[in-house]
């Protein structure tokens, strides 16, 4: 198979191209890469699906930048020519940085523009009076552009990109997206981009794709137990903080990870939970600025913090019309206040999105702190790790009312009769001693608290926003100085539950143990934690022991001869 393989310099692509492919670091293409550059190159159209982390991206942004060369060298004029649609703001910024990485040596003959974010309207005429040759945005976005009359497609457009398809009609998109294709010309080449094929997919390949080839490469939408490995444990929600807190204050998980959570309030709840032991940790929600949002991102993947606390909102999602109807009753009762009596809670951006298809880098491991609402939502959230061919680790907990969704799961995972998700076999007995610590710091953290830390960070990050905005474009070397994962003490912090007391640490543990002491930081000499690391960190303890094997229940005979040793 290995002689079958197509190299980059046989794709019949640009010099220029190359080069910057061979300043990335790609030896060779991946799997979706291999198959879907040289049909796009022919003029095709394509549905492919591939799972995350496969280099979809990379996928279309190649052949999209070579036909521009091409159509370059005979048409000077200058044109929009492609344009690429994405559901969230985040995803629209991680594309920007690809196509500038895939231009650096032809960025006078190839210029990129991304108008998803939130600036006004007006403030990003300029850009676009440019007429860049590929435009980056939502839907909403970009047709907002159309009606301004700032962006015109209908002439000049040839290429058309949908990333992240099976999420454009869940995000609400889809009143914008067919309005939208009412402004482009009648031809055009089309490429879908997806890890699933939903019904939203097929519906989209009606609207958009012209007798496409359809790529469907790795059967499984995650890697195999080699590379990825799954794992779930059935707790209740106070068992679920006692367990996240041993996890974590004692570095029982090593290396970068997401925790996500249902909810922009059980964020803020597990936040102030850990810093009660000093446990430093990020928050990412929709309520946040999206210049906060991405800069959290790009320091995260720079190696600045270890845990993230993701929400992944199903109320993001498209709801039903009735629920709709409900909620935008809602907002207008909450805007009617916020005019009258200058209150009610922040707004939530309709186009956040950070378990889908956002590129975190070398995350080790994925905890569900709390259960995904469906399969496509767990293969998101644990797409984060096991990213091209690093290896990664995740854990679900599990409380009896999400049993039923634990067996969608399994179901949709299981291949050859064995189920990929594994349970973990930790004994939570042994760490009984911990419970009054735990118990002490749920009982801090009050609806209160929780409220005056959601105001507190907010208020927080929307002055970081302007700073990033203004300050740090002048000043670019100051930007690693502003932290995000600075604690927010509306709740009392003890002083003594910073330290862990040795005779509270299970004696099976004190081999794999290591308390966490205080904030990460970022020296000169600093070098991010990368997963290759993690391997031998987290997959084996100084014995040569797997941890997450290690706190199976014992045997009677194993548990007669340890206590004739003792």
């Amino acid at each position: 198979m290995a002689a079958d393989r197509v190299d980059f310099h046989e794709m019949g692509i640009d010099d220029r191209l190359l080069k910057a492919v061979a300043d990335l670091g790609w030896a060779q293409p991946t799997l979706i890469q291999e198959k879907a550059i040289p049909l796009a190159l022919e003029g095709k159209d394509l549905l492919a699906r591939a799972r995350t982390g496969s280099g979809k991206t990379a996928a279309y942004a190649v052949p999209v930048i070579q036909r521009i060369l091409m159509s370059k060298q005979t048409v000077r004029e200058q044109a929009v020519r492609a344009l690429i649609l994405v559901p969230t703001k985040e995803l629209g910024q991680q594309v920007q940085t690809m196509v500038r990485q895939l231009t650096a040596f032809c960025a006078r003959d190839v210029r990129v523009a991304d108008i998803s974010s939130k600036a006004d309207i007006s403030a990003q005429k300029p850009i676009l009076m440019e007429k860049p040759d590929v435009v980056v945005g939502t839907p909403s976005r970009v047709l907002a552009h159309i009606n301004a009359q700032n962006l015109v497609l209908h002439s000049s457009l040839e290429m058309l990109v949908i990333d992240e398809a099976d999420l454009v009609f869940s995000f609400g998109f889809e009143a914008d997206l067919k309005s939208l294709l009412c402004h482009l010309p009648k031809i055009y080449q089309a490429f879908l981009m997806s890890a699933t094929l939903n019904e939203d997919v097929q519906a989209l390949k009606e609207l958009v794709l012209h007798n496409p080839v359809t790529l469907k490469l790795q059967g499984s939408q995650l890697p195999d137990s080699s590379q990825l490995q799954q794992y779930s444990v059935k707790c209740e929600e106070e068992d679920k903080f006692l367990l996240i807190y041993t996890l974590l204050k004692l570095r029982l998980v090593r290396g970068k990870t997401l925790l996500f959570v249902g909810t922009v309030d059980r964020c803020y709840r597990l936040k102030l939970f850990l810093e009660q032991f000093s446990i430093p940790a990020c928050v990412l929600n929709s309520e946040l600025p999206v210049l906060s949002r991405c800069h959290i991102i790009s320091q995260f993947n720079q190696g600045f913090y270890d845990y993230i606390i993701a929400t992944d909102e199903q109320g993001l999602e498209n709801p039903t019309a009735p629920a709709k109807k409900e909620e935008e009753k809602k907002d207008k009762k909450k805007k009617k206040k916020k005019k009258t009596t200058g209150e009610g809670g922040p707004s939530k951006d309709q186009e956040y999105g950070v378990s889908r298809g956002i590129d975190f880098q070398n995350v080790a491991n994925v905890i569900n702190f709390d259960f995904p609402p469906t399969v496509e939502s767990y293969i998101h959230r644990v797409g984060r790790t096991a990213r091209a061919d690093n290896p990664g680790t995740a854990l679900t907990f599990v409380s009896h009312t999400e049993l039923p969704l634990l067996e969608e799961v399994e179901s949709a995972l299981t291949e050859n009769t064995e189920c990929a998700l594994q349970p973990y076999g930790f004994k939570m007995e042994e760490i009984e001693g911990f419970r009054y610590r735990c118990r002490d710091a749920m009982r801090s953290v009050t609806k209160q608290s929780v409220k005056e830390a959601r105001l507190k960070e907010i208020k927080q990050e929307l002055l970081n926003s302007e700073r990033l905005k203004t300050y740090f474009e002048d000043n670019p070397r100051d930007l690693h100085l502003l932290r995000h994962d600075k604690d927010l003490h509306p709740a009392v912090i003890k002083p003594h539950m910073k330290n862990v007391p040795d005779y509270l640490i299970p004696p099976t543990l004190k081999g794999l143990a290591n308390p966490l002491t205080g904030r990460k930081k970022r020296g000169r000499n600093f070098k991010p934690k990368t997963v290759g690391v993690i391997k031998s960190d987290f997959k084996k303890n100084a014995r040569g022991k797997n941890p997450l094997k290690t706190f199976r229940f014992k045997s009677k005979k194993s548990k007669a001869s340890a206590e004739g040793k003792s």
